[in-house]
């Protein structure tokens, strides 16, 4: 069973840490066992199996889920948020592919050597565009290893003509996103007040999205966007890093 990482209140990725253990509407808790005798004598019921962590009242008032998730649903029921939304679309990638972006025409070029920078605008793009144009936000904080996969490596080299919509990127070593402990999965966050997270599978591909409007989850969703977009790269200085590198 797959752990999701919901929240911490320590720095340094540090316990103490929820987490949710997905399928069983179960949540772990990470935090240093409790070694006080007199509280320990004071326990109820306890089986050998069981265990006592401490954590601080914050983390279970901050994070803590206090309601359930949607089921998955189709990403195309959720698509109209793009153009609904009020101020702000912000978006965490952490897959290190994506089978959406190996199946369209503009990857085949791509490999073949081929610039794919500044293409023509496509739906999406077309969107951004007229959205940013109304005074609407559109942002994302890409996730990236060393050295970066192939997949990583179209999308920033496609990084450009999304920016030049209105699409700001911005890229974080996955390494640095562990250390300030961002989520491992892939979300959008509409105006600060809904989540919808990605559920992929083993192929990389869209499985669906599961939406969440639980306060406790937005609030989690929009301190990990804080955090993400102050320790990004804009695209175009990542960029000529790596380039600088190779």
């Amino acid at each position: 069973m797959t752990l999701r990482f919901l929240g911490t209140t320590s720095d340094g990725g540090d316990c103490p840490t929820l987490y949710e253990v997905e399928g069983t509407g179960e949540i772990l808790v990470q935090g240093d066992i409790e070694t006080e005798p007199e509280h320990l004598a004071q326990l109820r019921d306890v089986k050998d199996t069981e265990t006592f962590v401490r954590v601080p009242r914050e983390l279970l008032a901050r994070f803590a889920p206090r309601s359930e998730p949607s089921e998955v649903i189709p990403f195309r029921e959720v698509a109209h948020v793009f153009t609904d939304f009020r101020h702000t679309a912000w978006r965490l990638e952490t897959r290190r592919g994506y089978a959406t972006d190996r199946g369209i025409e503009p990857w085949a070029r791509w490999q073949a050597g081929e610039d794919v920078a500044h293409d023509e605008p496509d739906a999406w793009r077309r969107n951004v565009a007229e959205q940013v144009a109304q005074g609407k936000t559109f942002g994302r904080v890409r996730l990236v290893d060393q050295p970066l996969t192939e997949g990583q490596r179209f999308l920033l080299t496609r990084a450009p003509s999304n920016v030049a919509v209105g699409d700001e990127i911005r890229y974080l070593w996955r390494a640095e996103a562990e250390q300030l402990g961002l989520p491992g999965f892939d979300f959008w966050l509409i105006d600060s007040r809904t989540l919808l997270r990605f559920v992929f599978d083993k192929q990389d591909s869209t499985v669906g999205v599961i939406v969440s409007e639980d306060p406790t989850e937005v609030l989690a969703a929009c301190q990990a966007r804080d955090a993400a977009w102050h320790h990004a790269v804009p695209a175009a200085e990542f960029a000529e890093r790596v380039r600088s590198t190779m």
